[in-house]
């Protein structure tokens, strides 16, 4: 019996020996395959046997700690391949406790780290990797790495973001690397609605404010007929990826539990800045989950807005997503920020020239409509909105000369006739200021109809304001807006060019205002349809 036992003893280290090798050659060929779920599961097997081991010597010890050092890293493969970056952190972080140095380990973490957005983190792990022997044969891709790693932290710090070789290439090319980046802007108590995103200084129109990247997006083509299924698959996919998301990080939980999900707003707390910065470890307290569906319902975004424009490959899907940070920004029918959606990334920039404490503010619906218009839309959106501009134009729409016009306009009158009776009215009750831009926004489609018209011009240009004042006037109460540039545009093609280099920066400066300050001149001309030789630009 005691010579049964004793080759009990002998075998089972043979056996459990046996079995992590078959589990170690399975969970590598899973890996290889790119069976990630199934890799995670048959590593996790080997660790548990692995850590359950005693040693019997030191070689066995050693051999052991290699074997796990090994098995965490490639879970933290497996696991950053299905984005649960917040567990394939944690395995390379056990993995490093037991070799501080181990080359592979350092690589993953580092990737790990560069989808997590923490660049200086994720440099460090690259910088370490570049002093292994093992070097050799990867020093090209690591210095890449490296190189890349200093570029977007410069960006997150700067952002002097470039889209001009992407832009000049017809997006062709692969879209270029955006960092994380947090311009002058801050989150305070807002007189529009709960919180607001507030600006922290004079900024110019054009200024970058922000970029991020979604939680989530979900992107596909709806055609215009499309009927109410096609959308709810879509958001049913929204909402999955939105709850994934939330499941593998204890962060974008605690995130998204900032943002309102149609509670009493002034309850809710007003978060530091420094919480959304990447490299920051989580300072927030952890919340009660929200209701996810009353969250998305009011704090998504579409790409197809009226303060939107998309850039490259997706423009022609229509896509739905979640960034934390613009969730904070209101509406306002006198926006004074847009945003570009390039890949799963907002760039929020200035729209119109914007002073310290002013609340940033986008439109949700198009702010070159009538006031009926707006109003309708507010309702739909669920709020009624009470910018100076609904204000103003409520206290005058019950003037018989208003109402002479809107039916005027309504009812087929030439359009010239109306927008003189406007400029006549306005100036003999003496509308000063932004005041007059709110109105000739809300008329902007007949102003744009005479000022296109070389009939109607010919009758009436010299009876109205001209439309460099028109334009002006409603860019400095609305912001910048690709309709008002594609006109300036199409005026300045008709008159071959001699508008000269006055004309030419007018036109620039628009559109600075519609696609922000991340492209050189020539680049904007690109997107502005505009040539490239003239005037040295």
């Amino acid at each position: 019996m005691a010579m049964e036992d004793q080759h009990q003893e002998l075998k089972d280290p043979e056996m459990e020996e046996a079995e992590m090798q078959l589990l170690r050659s399975k969970a590598t060929e899973l890996l290889l395959r790119e069976e990630w779920n199934d890799a995670v599961y048959t590593y996790s097997q080997f660790i548990t046997i692995c850590r359950n081991q005693t040693p019997t010597t030191n070689h066995h010890l050693l051999k052991l700690q290699k074997s796990l050092c090994l098995a965490l890293c490639n879970r933290a493969e497996a696991r950053s391949k299905l984005r649960n970056f917040e567990e394939a952190l944690n395995d390379c972080e056990e993995a490093l406790k037991i070799e501080s140095t181990h080359f592979k380990t350092l690589i993953c973490k580092g990737k790990i780290l560069l989808n997590l957005n923490r660049y200086s983190s994720a440099l460090e792990c690259f910088k370490t990797a570049l002093v292994d022997p093992q070097v050799s044969g990867n020093s090209d891709d690591l210095n890449g790495y490296v190189e890349k790693c200093k570029k977007l932290e410069h960006l997150s710090k700067t952002g002097a973001f470039d889209l001009s070789d992407w832009i000049l290439n017809g997006f062709r090319v692969k879209s270029p690397d955006l960092a994380e980046f947090i311009g002058p802007v801050q989150i305070r108590r807002s007189g529009i609605s709960g919180r607001g995103l507030f600006a922290t200084k004079n900024v110019d129109s054009g200024t970058l404010l922000l970029v991020t990247k979604a939680i989530a997006i979900e992107r596909g083509i709806l055609p215009e007929n499309s009927d109410e299924n096609a959308q709810l698959v879509m958001w049913k996919n929204f909402v999955d990826k939105v709850t994934d998301s939330v499941t593998k990080s204890t962060k974008t939980k605690n995130l998204i539990s900032l943002l309102s999900c149609g509670e009493v707003e002034e309850d809710l707390e007003v978060p530091e800045m420094s919480v959304f910065k990447p490299e920051t470890e989580d300072q927030i307290s952890p919340n009660e989950m929200s209701n996810i569906l009353s969250v998305l319902d009011i704090n998504s975004l579409v790409e197809d807005a009226a303060s939107a424009i998309v850039l490259g490959k997706n423009s022609d899907y229509y896509g739905v997503g979640l960034w934390v940070l613009p969730s904070f920004i209101n509406h306002s029918c006198i926006p004074n920020a847009r945003r570009l959606h390039i890949g799963d990334h907002i760039i929020v920039h200035a729209s119109r020239d914007i002073k310290t404490g002013e609340e940033i503010t986008f439109a949700y619906f198009d702010p070159l409509s009538s006031s009926k218009d707006r109003k309708r839309m507010s309702e739909t959106w669920g709020f009624n909105c009470k910018c100076k501009r609904c204000r103003f134009e409520e206290e005058i729409s019950n003037k018989e000369e208003m109402k002479e016009i809107e039916m005027g306009m309504n009812g087929g009158s030439e359009m010239g006739a109306a927008i003189y009776k406007l400029e006549e009215g306005m100036r003999r009750r003496m509308v000063r200021g932004k005041e007059k831009g709110y109105l000739r926004a809300s008329f902007w489609g007949a102003y744009h109809e005479v000022f296109s018209s070389e009939k109607a011009m010919k009758k009436w240009g010299r009876r109205i304001q001209g439309m460099e004042m028109v334009v002006d006037s409603v860019v400095d109460a609305v912001g910048s807006d690709e309709r008002m540039v594609k006109m300036m545009v199409e005026r300045y093609k008709r008159s071959n060019n001699n508008g000269g280099v006055l004309e030419m920066e007018r036109i620039l400066k628009l559109g600075r205002g519609v696609y922000g300050k991340v492209m050189k001149k020539q680049a904007l001309r690109s997107l502005l349809e505009l040539g490239s030789h003239e005037y040295g630009y």
